[in-house]
């Protein structure tokens, strides 16, 4: 029998259980929605390897598919999905904050009027992130769906907490609001709970090919003021263990590990792009690849290089199906609901 646990076939199987045994605790123990209920014989085995390796059911920029992204209250829905992980993006602003938006021009699609240039008329050198101040950013109301199409159920109405506090915050107030989440008597005891323990998966958002995206000189070896007021932010609020640093320019990675040895780092990588072995050796634990890019084949290169691996960005229950089936260690979603059901 011991023979039979340790085959491919089982492992996947075994997997499969575990995430969504996980799955149905995130919730409360409430069943998981129409779409995504599947019955099956949860074994003990399961059981042991979520103990050792939970799932990790990542909201990405929140819950885009149900809020504006990196917004309070899209934070504020994915932790009542009772997600492990909130996904975010970082920019820096013109006096050196660390602020959470993903997009390095403020654009009229996702945001109207502040106190700054009005995305309405403004040039884009004008509303690039790094040409405003944290309080300025901090002014726009940014609750607009650039792509209705794509995101028919994203609304921006207040949420209980947040409520309509759609500005773009900093990493500091996003930490603060995950602690004040933490505390609130509104929310269920397991909400409060996962919110206390939740993890930060942070992007940084330096483009290799236009340096100004960010601003502060970086040499691609030495860390920047980016790199280094990041580390600061969450060295600050505490929160060390709980960080996770991915970028898609893996220079900004190897950077942090000069400040923080122990950093978790997740190197992301796009659709057409190989995977490479040797992010290991530069200290990266997690691997998050474009989920097109994968196979079951490649997640298992993956697992014996020793990495977690962890896809973007899935949407559709039939793909988060198929890459448990093969073995990845969590999801990034747009749409946490689809696989966690309705919050509890």
């Amino acid at each position: 029998m011991a023979g039979d646990l340790e085959s491919p076939a089982t492992r996947r199987s075994v997997r499969w259980a575990a995430a969504l045994l996980w799955l149905l605790m995130a919730c409360g123990g409430s069943e998981v929605s129409d779409t995504t209920t599947t019955v099956i014989d949860v074994p003990t085995t399961a059981q042991t390897e979520m103990a050792a390796a939970p799932f990790d059911l990542q909201g990405h920029r929140g819950a885009r598919g149900l809020k504006p992204e990196n917004t309070l209250p899209g934070f504020e829905v994915a932790l009542d999905l009772a997600v492990t992980t909130l996904e975010l993006d970082l920019h820096r602003s013109a006096d050196g904050e660390v602020v959470v938006w993903h997009d390095p021009v403020i654009s009229a699609d996702k945001c109207t009027a502040g106190e700054g240039p009005d995305p309405q008329s403004a040039s884009e050198a004008e509303l690039r992130v790094v040409a405003l101040e944290a309080a300025v950013l901090r002014t726009y109301r940014c609750a607009l769906n650039p792509d209705p199409e794509r995101f028919p159920d994203q609304d921006p109405a207040p949420t209980p907490l947040a409520g309509d506090d759609y500005g773009i915050v900093t990493l500091g107030e996003l930490f603060e609001f995950v602690e004040r989440y933490a505390a609130d008597p509104a929310k269920s005891e397991s909400q409060r709970a996962n919110a206390a323990t939740v993890m930060f998966n942070v992007e940084t958002k330096r483009v290799p090919g236009d340096p100004g995206t960010i601003g502060d000189e970086f040499d691609g070896v030495t860390p920047g003021a980016f790199e280094t007021a990041l580390v600061a932010a969450v060295d600050e609020a505490g929160v060390g263990d709980r960080v996770v640093y991915q970028s898609f320019d893996h220079r900004s990675l190897w950077a942090i590990a000069t400040l923080v040895p122990d950093a978790t780092l997740a190197p992301l990588t796009r659709r057409n792009d190989r995977f490479d072995s040797a992010i290991v050796s530069r200290g990266a634990t997690i691997w998050s690849p474009d989920h097109r890019a994968l196979s079951e084949a490649v997640v298992a290169e993956a697992h014996d290089a020793g990495l977690l691996v962890i896809p973007w960005t899935v949407n559709e229950v039939a793909d988060a199906e198929r890459l448990i089936g093969w073995g990845v260690d969590g999801l990034i979603t747009d749409r946490p609901d689809l696989i966690t059901g309705p919050a509890s």
